[in-house]
């Protein structure tokens, strides 16, 4: 993809995925190169759309995350496809001034013959039938994707995406557990962090940079703390009205440079729920998710 150009709306997408999930590992991009096979310049490029990354990168990136791959695969799946001119719905009339850096098997110009004429050149019929897939996969593999992409409600805002398809996937989609049954236990593991269940009632923003936010599933009826940027020794704890305190602390580096969550409150009224970041340096910053 030439710079100068607007980014196709697959690849801008993909893009915008993949800096959510690197905000939520709390990893520099020097960081990111120490703990993955890809640059710090790689994941620059990657991270801004100026480079499709491959496959392996968007892996790496959602396991540090924590993260479903199922969601950014598919996003990458239609950026791939973008990026690679392979989304095209139709043969257009003629190549373009990029789609002449070398002629392919069937498509290479036929030298003229000594009498002045081309002769002419039939196309194998088993080229046509390959052509014929080629395009139906082309056609339908982005339709298939798309019921895979919900609308995806992070932090920092949400991703545009098929509305529908999502909410299909939220209505569709069975965590396990409801209620009291997810007291106490891990929104992820429990699938209540899935994509399109979750939304964050509120986040708080510490001066030296730790991230906290309020999350609640209503389809588990759960509410839980998730934070980001942790120092060594911070703690996040959740209290609700006549439920247990639940909380985490930033035990290893490991946990300063991936996202914390605490283990989820059944409750019909995540609103009541009150979130305090107790840095090991400096004061306490406590918040509830706004009223209406």
């Amino acid at each position: 993809m030439s710079e100068g150009r607007p980014l196709p709306a697959e690849c801008a997408r993909l893009a915008a995925v993949l800096r959510e999930l690197k905000e939520r590992t709390g990893l520099s991009l020097a960081a990111l190169g120490g703990r993955t096979a890809f640059s710090k310049s790689s994941w620059e490029r990657y991270l801004n759309g100026k480079k499709l990354p491959p496959r392996e990168a968007v892996e790496a990136l959602c396991a540090l995350a924590d993260e479903p791959p199922g969601r950014p695969l598919a996003l990458w799946e239609l950026a791939e496809q973008r990026w690679s001119g392979r989304a095209a719905s139709a043969p257009g009339p003629g190549p373009g001034p990029e789609e002449t850096d070398g002629a392919d098997e069937v498509g290479e110009v036929s030298p003229v013959s000594d009498t002045g004429r081309r002769p002419s050149r039939r196309v194998p019929g088993r080229y046509l039938v390959i052509g014929g897939a080629a395009l139906a996969v082309a056609v339908l593999v982005p339709l298939a994707l798309l019921g895979l992409l919900a609308d995806d409600d992070t932090a920092g805002g949400a991703v545009p995406g098929p509305g529908a398809a999502g909410a299909s996937y939220a209505q569709s989609f069975e965590p396990g557990c409801r209620g009291q049954e997810c007291e106490g236990a891990d929104a992820q593991a429990m699938g209540c962090g899935a994509q399109g269940l979750p939304v964050t009632l509120a986040t708080r923003r510490s001066a030296r940079g730790q991230r906290v936010e309020i999350r609640y599933a209503e389809k588990c009826g759960a509410v839980w703390a998730k934070a980001t940027g942790l120092r060594l020794g911070d703690r996040v704890e959740l209290t609700l009205p006549g439920a247990g305190a639940k909380e985490v602390r930033a035990a290893s580096r490991r946990d300063t440079e991936v996202y914390l969550a605490t283990a989820m409150t059944a409750t019909d009224d995540p609103r009541r729920a009150r979130v305090c970041l107790r840095p090991a340096e400096g004061a306490e910053e406590c918040f509830t998710a706004p009223r209406g």
